[in-house]
């Protein structure tokens, strides 16, 4: 059940950030509509499959597709 909701998530979050430059952490929680324990839930399922990588810039943690 939570393997399925972390794959569904991260498919919001790839969403979110196909055609961008990069978000924020904020900025994509937002527009996910995710809450903070989700977000990291579809941000881990990424990061293991390689699709995004987590930079910080200026204080902020900015997330791009790979």
């Amino acid at each position: 059940m939570l393997k399925e909701k972390a794959g569904e998530t991260a498919g919001k979050i790839w969403n979110v950030l196909n055609g961008t430059e990069g978000m924020s952490l904020k900025q994509v929680k937002k527009a996910a509509k995710l809450l903070d324990k989700d977000l990291y839930l579809g941000l881990g399922w990424l990061l293991r499959e390689d699709k995004v990588s987590i930079e910080e810039v200026e204080g902020d943690q900015i997330v791009k597709l790979n």
